[in-house]
């Protein structure tokens, strides 16, 4: 097994892999709708792949925001084929993807998962109703990790894409 970055031929075996792994309800949870109509990190989205270049395991991350002035790396969706679950390989893609954000000069990150899973790369709960995911969502499972120094320090707000208005900016443009 070797985790590489993820490249446009990796794409039909990545999309395989989530429909088999997250089935049809992944396009139904509130960090889909963050990557809809975003397009990913490709310097952070890495795949697994097994000796005969099959994708066993994949993780990509989006360019959000949280409030007005907060840019900050939604990680997700992490899979990983079940055959190979267990050995520490989705640990390992959440790692990679984490030092390839850091290497890119982003501060901070978040997800929404499992804390116990994920804290074992170094994510811990958000300050619980500070970030605001675009649906429902266990405010439990919305874990962040700070990529620099104080990186998460007073950061609150509506989790949206980057480059997108909030609905409150869009009013105050119509107004001027």
């Amino acid at each position: 097994m070797n985790i590489e970055l993820e490249k446009p031929r990796h794409r039909p075996g990545v999309a395989s892999l989530y429909r088999r792994a997250l089935g049809p309800a992944r396009h139904a949870r509130a960090a889909a709708r963050l990557r809809e109509g975003n397009a990913s990190l490709p310097e952070t989205c890495f795949v697994l792949i097994d000796g005969g270049g099959a994708v066993r395991g994949s993780v990509r991350c989006w360019p959000v925001v949280v409030g007005a002035k907060w840019p900050t790396t939604l990680l997700g969706p992490l899979a990983v084929e079940e055959a190979v679950r267990g050995a520490g390989w989705g640990v390992a893609l959440v790692e990679a993807a984490v030092s390839a954000a850091a290497a890119l000069g982003e501060t901070r990150m978040l997800l929404v998962g499992d804390a116990p899973y994920y804290g074992r790369a170094g994510f811990e709960p958000s300050v619980r109703g500070a970030l605001v995911m675009p649906g429902p969502v266990d405010p439990g499972r919305v874990l962040v990790q700070a990529l620099a120094p104080h990186a998460l320090e007073g950061v609150s707000g509506d989790v949206r894409p980057r480059g997108r208005a909030s609905p409150e900016e869009a009013t105050d443009v119509t107004r001027r």
